[in-house]
Parts: structure tokens; C-alpha cells; sequence
């Protein structure tokens, strides 16, 4: 059975970018060849601020959109977090996504795909795997950054990849690839 490799939409506002970079990176993670790959997209699971009554740690969901989110979390050997940069961190529906729950996270790999401006996310994503280390993950040190992504789509809104993208999302899934098999047994 593969490992399943769940690539997550973070960005959840209107006119985002954020699906067409996952789009890509889904293909991309296709053709590697080795996972299970589901493209997530976070704004269908309409999260609102964190309403659950208990800390994430008990599991005792009350609320539907939580059930259905831990579910999708719980489901997944590894994530790939396609992440926009606002003022310098991460997206709140991200951060308030991965709050939700806790235990669904633990003992998985994560890695970016971070894009933005001309620093490519890069400050979003190092904000975000402090947060994914305290949720008991294994974030990449390889990853994926996108400068000046606006110019990387073409009329139809398709992400047009450099090559160095290109080796970057190749470099991220191989050692993603290792990280889940060795943290399944964690978990097992």
C-alpha cells in the first residue's frame, strides 16, 4: 500500500493563487510516483476561528467541520503545505487549520511549497514549521519557493514552473518519501 500524500491548499480568500501552484505540484508528485497523492483544498472545509469546546489534544469533536477536517488530517502519511506569505507569516486559515486538531498531526513530515513576493514565502514557511514542530512533525528542509509567482502564470492562470522548481519539488518529495516511511513506524 502507498504512503498517502496529502497536498493542502492553505490560502482560503478569493482571487488566491494558491490552487494553481497546487495543481502543478500535484502533477508533480503524480509523476514521482511513489505516493498516494489528494489535492486539499482548505477553504471546502469552511473552518470558522477555532469553536471547539475541549483542547484538540482529547479528540472529542463537537462541531461537524471538525470531524470532517481530523478525518482528512487523520487520513494522510505526509502533507505538502502550498502557502502564500501574508505580512511575513503564514496565512490565519492555515494556522487556525492546523490548530484544530492534534494528535492527526503527529509523527508526519510536512513540506512547502511557499510562494510570494520576492522572497518566495520563505518567511511564511519558517514561521510555520515552528508551529508544525510543535505539533509533534517532521517539517523538509528542502522545499519549494516561488518568487515573484504573479509572473509564473500564463493567461489561463496555469503555473509555468522553472527548473529549478522543478528539482526543488523532486528534492522535497524524495526526502518526504523517507521521512514517512520511517515515521509510519512511529505510529504503527
Amino acid at each position: 500500500m502507498k504512503l498517502k500524500l496529502q497536498i493542502i491548499i492553505c490560502s482560503t480568500r478569493p482571487g488566491r493563487i494558491g490552487p494553481y501552484v497546487a495543481q502543478w505540484f500535484h502533477g508533480i508528485a503524480l509523476q514521482h510516483g511513489q505516493f498516494e497523492v489528494s489535492l486539499i483544498d482548505l477553504a471546502t472545509f469552511n473552518l470558522p476561528v477555532y469553536d471547539e469546546p475541549e483542547h484538540p489534544v482529547l479528540q472529542r469533536y463537537r462541531h461537524e467541520h471538525t470531524k470532517n477536517w481530523a478525518a482528512s488530517v487523520n487520513a494522510a502519511d505526509a502533507y505538502v503545505f502550498v502557502t502564500p506569505e501574508y505580512n511575513f507569516g503564514p496565512p490565519p486559515s492555515l494556522l487556525n487549520a492546523l490548530n484544530y486538531v492534534y494528535k492527526e498531526w503527529n509523527y508526519k513530515p510536512a513540506g512547502m511549497v511557499s510562494y510570494g513576493g520576492v522572497s518566495g514565502g520563505l518567511r511564511s514557511a519558517l514561521v510555520e514549521k515552528l508551529t508544525l514542530t510543535t505539533l509533534k512533525m517532521m517539517p523538509m528542509v528542502e522545499a519549494v519557493a516561488i518568487q515573484n509567482v504573479s509572473s509564473h502564470l500564463d493567461e489561463d492562470k496555469r503555473f509555468k514552473p522553472s527548473e529549478h522548481h522543478i528539482n526543488s519539488g523532486a528534492s522535497l518529495l524524495n526526502e518526504l518519501y523517507k521521512w514517512a516511511q520511517a515515521l509510519k513506524t512511529i505510529r504503527s
